[in-house]
């Protein structure tokens, strides 16, 4: 969606610069430019406001990568944790019939 939104705003500065050339090789007169300059400051700020909406979502997007990259480290470290435990932590007396013929025996 943004890589849509980047290529989108390109081509608009593409046009904008080309309307600027086309515009700019005919007459050059004080009048004709005092014409274009509300033209021109109306496309800046839509510009302008353009890029502030890019730049919000990408934020936006950052923020939520941060987010997966600190539960994908919990869950990593829990995963980690879980298979130290299971190396570390089995039982020595065997299976489950083994242990009731030692506390028979016991008995």
């Amino acid at each position: 969606e943004l890589e849509n939104q980047l290529t989108t705003k390109s081509k608009m500065l593409e046009e904008l610069k080309q309307s600027l050339a086309f515009k700019g090789s005919a007459d050059q007169t004080p009048e004709t430019l005092s014409l274009r300059i509300p033209e021109l400051c109306e496309m800046m700020d839509s510009l302008v406001s353009q890029v502030a909406q890019v730049k919000s979502s990408m934020l936006s997007v950052v923020e939520k990568w941060r987010s997966y990259e600190d539960t994908y480290k919990e869950i990593k470290l829990k995963i980690i944790r879980y298979a130290y435990f299971k190396d570390h932590n089995k039982c020595s007396a065997g299976s489950l019939n083994t242990v009731k013929h030692q506390v028979k025996i016991l008995k």
